[in-house]
C-alpha cells in the first residue's frame, strides 16, 4: 500500500492566494521526487470543538483558516528518500522561500495506508 504524509495548519485567511502559490511550488517538487498525489484543502466548515478539533490543534486565530493537506507516496522508502532531497533543495529553504503561515503550529506526520476504498 501507499504511504501518506498528512498536514494541518492555521493560515492567515488573507494569505490564501499566497499559500496556494507556495503549495503549488511545493507540489511540483513533491511530484518531482516521486509523490503520486498532492492534495491541499481550505477549511470552510471546520467546527470548534469542546475537547478536540482541528481549530484547537493548530491554535487557529480569528483571522486564520484551517488547511488540511496530504501527499501520497508509492512507499515509505520513496517518501524517506524524497524528504532527504527536499531538505537540501533550495526551493524548501525557509530563508529564501518562507512559509505564508506560522510553521510552529503546523501538525504533520507520516502514515501507513491500511485502507483505500
Amino acid at each position: 500500500m501507499n504511504y501518506v504524509d498528512g498536514f494541518v495548519a492555521a493560515v492567515p485567511t488573507a494569505n490564501r492566494e499566497k499559500y496556494l502559490q507556495h503549495a503549488q511550488k511545493a507540489a511540483a517538487a513533491f511530484k518531482e521526487y516521486g509523490a503520486l498525489q498532492v492534495v491541499e484543502t481550505w477549511g470552510n466548515d471546520v467546527p470548534e470543538g469542546k475537547v478536540t478539533s482541528f481549530t484547537m490543534a493548530v491554535q487557529r486565530k480569528d483571522d486564520e483558516s484551517v488547511v488540511f493537506s496530504w501527499v501520497t507516496w508509492p512507499s515509505k522508502a520513496v517518501r524517506d528518500d524524497a524528504w532527504k532531497k527536499m531538505m537540501e533543495d533550495p526551493r524548501f529553504n525557509p530563508e529564501t522561500n518562507p512559509m505564508p503561515f506560522d510553521g510552529k503550529r503546523l501538525i504533520y506526520g507520516g502514515f501507513e495506508m491500511i485502507l483505500n476504498a
